[in-house]
């Protein structure tokens, strides 16, 4: 199969490997289409307009036949990284109606990334459920290649970032019998290129081709690279037994990354995930895997140059965080400050598009520091989460407890809670440029006109009380967060 005019449908496209995938196919001369749950949240994209989005939802049995239409290959890059009851059923229910969709349609082949183990092993529930999801895909669909991989090291996924965080924030790190066994880690870009080059080899369908980076490691060591390679001095103490859900927790309070996510990665340890053989080497001779220590660094060099292309964080919302979007509507509380900025508007969105992340929150930090603290107290996210680029922003992206809802580009950000709130809540920054407002109304040449709402929509008594008893803060807050991003515009100008 050659990229000229070959239609190939990704799900998950908002996802970490999905968002990376899509940008590769496209440079082949494929024509890409994507089926997502929210086709808003590929509207940031840089890739955006160049493949077609189509609504669906794989579980539901939503969108699936007009998605697959017309398909030369298929991508599944769906399932579940959190420990949720049921999990296991979901996965399997929505490879049976991918699968069937996909072979009624005439699509011609499936490519699936599942996890590494040998089957006769001890697995753990989540790797158990990504082999499951392999034989439904060969029972119900068309040919299928399969990817079994280990962890993906790359600046963004979410295994990387619990090594970076454990290492970087503990001066003693605390190792156990789970940490022992031995895993075969990928670099992300080599994880891509396999996937990618499949298309182009007929003997690779019907296969389960295992696949990994060039050097085995326990997950020890893993954590002691790392150290090495940051010149971290860091001591290691044998508990001997390790407990999963102490394990977790931990993690979940260190790293960005929380508990229900740490649970099912920790609990992959318990077995060795490498490859039993040379058959990637043999399909894929092109293909030169890295080595471990290399994957740590090219990661980090992205990290430096703040040029993450996808997070794991990007597909990741709160199971008590609701997808919902903004209707300005009765029963909202707005509460508004507008100043007049003698700065283009261009100058004043770069200001707020940048807010968050390692910069802030430009005003009271130690208020906003306070709320993300209360927010994890009480079962939340808090602001672990940071924000992938400092200066870029897109919409359907994290950027601390804040959902990106909405951008438009030099004028408008819109910011939807994702901390644990009694009721649903909005921040809209916007840049109004003079030719936009009325006749008779237009601020003064040369200057542009900043408005900054909070939106709140309560729920019951108690969602009331919550709001208005914090009016004198929200006050504060806002009307000094506005005063700060108009002398950051003015110094920029």
């Amino acid at each position: 199969m050659t990229g000229s005019m070959k239609t190939i449908l990704v799900t998950g496209p908002d996802g970490y490997i999905g968002g990376r995938l899509i940008p590769r196919l496209l440079a082949k001369g494929y024509v890409v289409r994507c089926l997502t749950r929210n086709p808003d949240n590929l509207a940031g994209r840089p890739w955006a307009g160049g493949v077609e989005v189509r609504r669906g939802d794989v579980y539901k049995n939503e969108g699936l036949e007009a998605a697959l239409f017309g398909a030369d290959a298929a991508y599944y890059l769906v399932h579940s990284m959190a420990d949720v009851p049921g999990f296991e059923k979901m996965e399997e229910v929505s490879a049976v109606n991918f699968a069937r969709a996909a072979k009624a349609a005439g699509c011609g082949r499936v490519v699936y990334l599942g996890g590494l183990g040998k089957d006769g092993d001890r697995l753990s529930r989540h790797l158990t459920s990504r082999h499951r999801v392999g034989e439904v895909l060969r029972a119900f669909g068309p040919p299928v290649t399969e990817f079994r991989a280990a962890i993906i090291v790359g600046s963004g996924s979410v295994s990387f970032e619990m090594i970076r965080y454990l290492v970087e924030r503990l001066p003693v790190i605390p190792t156990s019998c789970l940490l022992q066994a031995r895993c075969q880690p990928l670099a992300v870009r080599d994880a891509h290129s396999y996937l990618v080059n499949c298309l182009e080899k007929p003997r690779t369908a019907g296969r389960i081709i295992e696949i990994g980076g060039s050097t085995v490691h326990c997950y020890e060591d893993l954590l002691r690279i790392y150290a090495d390679i940051r010149g971290l001095k860091r001591r290691f103490i044998n508990l001997r037994h390790g407990n999963i859900a102490v394990g977790s927790a931990l993690v979940g309070l260190i790293t960005p990354v929380p508990r229900i996510f740490a649970h099912p990665l920790l609990e992959s340890l318990s077995c060795d995930v490498t490859c039993g053989g040379a058959e990637a080497s043999e399909l894929f001779p092109e293909i030169k895997p890295m080595d471990y220590a290399t994957a740590v660094k090219r990661a980090l060099v992205r990290l430096n140059e703040n040029a993450v292309e996808t997070s794991w964080t990007a597909a990741y919302t709160p199971s008590y965080a609701k997808a919902y979007t903004f209707k300005d509507s009765e029963g909202l509380i707005r509460h508004a400050h507008v100043l007049d900025i003698a700065a283009p508007a261009e100058a004043v969105f770069r200001v707020f598009a940048g807010i968050g992340g390692e910069r802030g929150w430009f005003y009271c930090q130690w208020l906003w520091a306070l709320k993300a603290l209360q927010d994890r107290l009480i079962g939340g996210i808090g602001m672990r989460l940071g924000r992938r680029n400092p200066d870029v922003i897109r919409q359907g992206e994290v950027l601390d407890f804040w959902r990106v809802e909405r951008v438009i580009e030099g004028r408008m950000l819109l910011l939807r809670a994702e901390m644990r709130l009694p009721g649903k809540g909005w921040l809209q920054f916007e840049a109004v440029p003079p030719g936009l407002f009325p006749p008779g109304q237009e601020p003064r040449h040369g200057t542009c006109t900043l408005r900054l709402t909070a939106y709140f929509e309560p729920r019951g008594l108690f969602g009331n009380l919550y709001w208005y008893s914090l009016y004198p803060v929200h006050v504060l807050i806002f009307r000094g967060l506005a005063l700060e991003i108009k002398r950051r515009a003015l110094a920029a100008v």
